[in-house]
């Protein structure tokens, strides 16, 4: 029994020594609140200040900039936007004050080999319509400031006297909704800065389908027009896409605009996106009994039926890439075929032993050898299931 009791205690010890070298190691990045934001109505749903966490560059990064938007979904009627006004998704009042850098964020060579002495902004996300709109809605008992595009205005112009206006290189990322935001602020960074910065962008998660759902719905697109129109999102998109288009709130999808854009971009995705697969593909809508319900928890228990329809998910999401495959000198991709969502934020993702790779090369080799134009860097993986290094792990994305 001491013996038992002894080897307890060891085990106890050894855990609490493992959790203080990991919290150790952590790189937690303080808040700034963007105060002149209030000059151009650059505000949170609620109202707040928006925010971003900067940590500084060193030695040969030091006049480099990596900004990269935060996700989290996107609200497109009122009663969603005055829940998600209450949470950290739409107000700083309720944001950590200390932010956990890692992945294409982290300050460690070994960990973020081509990035990890920039100077690395994460930019907090606050008004649920990927920092694109700018609408207010008043009705004499609530306000709400969809002022995306103020805010993403506001934090250029407090990051320029820092450095920004006089940076070398500059890298615009982001994940899911922020992702998006990549897409669609990509050209509007890159004018902001001086001709002779090396402008690039990077969108993870952020190529969102106009996909039929599987009751061949639009749902996805419903979504997407809710949401233009309910933020006055239709004016800040790209205008060669809303003159081309008979429905201009579609250009709120990379895959109508991509062509008109300039700007070296890098699209890293999986092909078997999960939020994609859980709320456009087979939204709860869609799947009233249930079916898809063992399938969208584990890969191991979708029928071949299933699988056949996310076969076709990644032929339609290949087939929208295509021009841009074929035909961008400029451009990137890595197009595993994981089922996930987000890849650049996570270090077990982005960089380190047992990360997804295609011919031997990880994620963050292959955004590196693009930026840097060390290599030719359009990567698509085989189809499920013959990526073996993809854990093919299926949670719920909210």
């Amino acid at each position: 029994m001491m013996e038992l009791a002894v080897a307890i205690l060891l085990l106890i010890l050894l855990f609490l020594a493992s959790w203080r070298v990991l919290s150790e190691s952590r790189l937690l990045v303080d808040m700034t609140l963007v105060s002149d934001a209030s000059n151009n109505g650059g505000f949170c749903l609620d109202g707040s200040l928006p925010a971003y966490h900067l940590h500084r560059g060193f030695g040969a990064g030091e006049s480099n900039w990596l900004l990269q938007f935060e996700g989290g979904g996107w609200c497109n009627d009122i009663q969603s936007c005055l829940d998600r006004a209450k949470t950290k998704r739409g107000s700083s009042l309720y944001m950590n004050k200390l932010e956990d850098f890692n992945g294409i964020l982290s300050n460690d060579a070994s960990l973020n080999p081509d990035f990890y002495n920039w100077n690395r902004v994460k930019l907090r996300y606050c008004d649920g319509g990927s920092f694109s709109g700018d609408a207010k809605f008043d009705n004499g008992t609530s306000v709400l400031y969809f002022r995306g595009q103020k805010i993403w205005e506001a934090i250029i112009l407090d990051l320029l006297p820092k450095g920004l206006g006089k940076a070398d290189k500059a890298l615009l990322s982001g994940c899911s909704a922020g992702g998006l935001s990549s897409f669609l602020q990509c050209e509007n960074f890159h004018r902001t800065l001086p001709t002779n910065t090396t402008v690039k962008c990077l969108s993870d998660a952020g190529f969102f389908l106009d996909e039929r759902d599987i009751a061949l719905n639009y749902t996805m697109r419903t979504f997407f027009e809710n949401l233009v129109s309910l933020q006055g999102i239709e004016k800040n998109l790209d205008k060669n896409c809303t003159s081309f288009l008979d429905n201009p709130k579609l250009c709120m999808f990379p895959q109508y605009f991509l062509n008109y854009m300039t700007t070296p971009f890098f699209i890293l995705n999986t092909a078997y996106d999960v939020y994609q697969f859980h709320h456009a593909l087979v939204p709860p809508s869609a799947d009233m009994n249930g079916d898809w319900k063992g399938c969208k928890l584990s890969i191991a228990s979708c029928t071949p039926q299933q699988l056949d329809i996310l076969q076709g998910f990644r032929g339609d999401m290949l087939a929208a890439l295509r021009s841009f495959l074929m035909d961008s000198t400029n451009g990137g991709m890595f197009i595993n075929s994981c089922f996930g969502h987000c890849q650049s934020e996570t270090q077990e993702t982005w960089f380190s032993l047992g990360s997804p790779i295609i011919q031997d090369k990880t994620i963050a080799g292959a955004v590196g050898d693009w930026y840097f134009s060390r290599n030719i860097s359009k990567l698509i993986d085989c189809a499920y299931p013959c990526d073996a290094s993809c854990h093919n792990i299926i949670a719920q994305v909210s």
